[in-house]
């Protein structure tokens, strides 16, 4: 297995508050993670690259290659909790910090089983011979979608499709979505922030993902991004 990662500021932004952490725990598992962080000033940069830390920290250092899937789970879950705790400690101890949050998704690949969290509208994509969105999106838009007040093409252009209901670090407490699912030789993984997804169908990236290889996917992916407006960070993790 492999697993690449890349991450542009985009057009429009001053700073890029998006955080992306890698690594091959072992032979037959490689971890992804994926944060977008929300708030004034640096903020939101600090609330992401703090939750990306210690999410990285914990599972890389816990983790075991005869965990069972409860396990795992628990390992997932347990590390955005930690990482909740702690981006709240801080946006409640100082002003400068307050509303502070992220989305985080993480995917864990071991033994071909995919395992994975997500808090926000960060998203994750399994391809085999198509595209399907794993995670919901945590948004009011998604909201009023399943409540049928909007359309799936009215979701897409809804002023309020970047307010988001979930956050790491908002809140006391966090309950993260969590997936499992079997993967094949052929499966791969893309995890990737609204800066990639707002200006991309899943078409777009099916289609970048088979033209390319498994290194050039993130880089062709940004491109994309940047060449349909661009105005937000744009972070991709992918996983062969």
């Amino acid at each position: 297995m492999t697993v690449i990662s890349e991450t542009n500021i985009g057009l429009s932004r001053t700073e890029n508050q998006d955080r992306v952490c890698t690594a091959v725990i072992d032979e037959n598992t490689v971890l992804a993670i994926v944060c977008d962080g929300m708030g004034g000033q640096n903020a939101g940069g600090e609330a992401s690259g703090k939750t990306a830390q210690i999410v990285f920290d914990r599972i890389t250092k816990v983790f075991r290659s005869d965990f069972d899937s409860n396990s795992i789970r628990n390992l997932l879950i347990s590390s955005i909790k930690t990482a909740n705790s702690v981006v709240y400690d801080m946006s409640i101890s100082s002003s400068e910090m307050v509303g502070m949050g992220t989305t985080c998704v993480i995917a864990l690949v071991s033994n071909n089983i995919l395992y994975a969290v997500n808090v926000g509208d960060s998203r994750l994509y399994l391809i085999n011979h198509e595209i399907r969105q794993v995670t919901k999106d945590h948004t009011i838009v998604m909201r009023m979608y399943e409540n049928g007040e909007i359309t799936k093409e009215q979701l897409k252009k809804h002023p309020q499709r970047n307010y988001i209901t979930k956050a790491v670090g908002v809140s006391n407490n966090v309950d993260p979505d969590y997936f499992e699912m079997e993967l094949n030789e052929n499966s791969s993984i893309l995890l990737c922030t609204d800066g990639l997804s707002n200006c991309c169908d899943e078409a777009d990236i099916f289609n970048i993902v088979k033209k390319n290889t498994s290194a050039e996917v993130p880089k062709h992916l940004i491109e994309f991004a940047l060449n349909n407006g661009g105005n937000d960070n744009i972070t991709v993790a992918y996983i062969k």
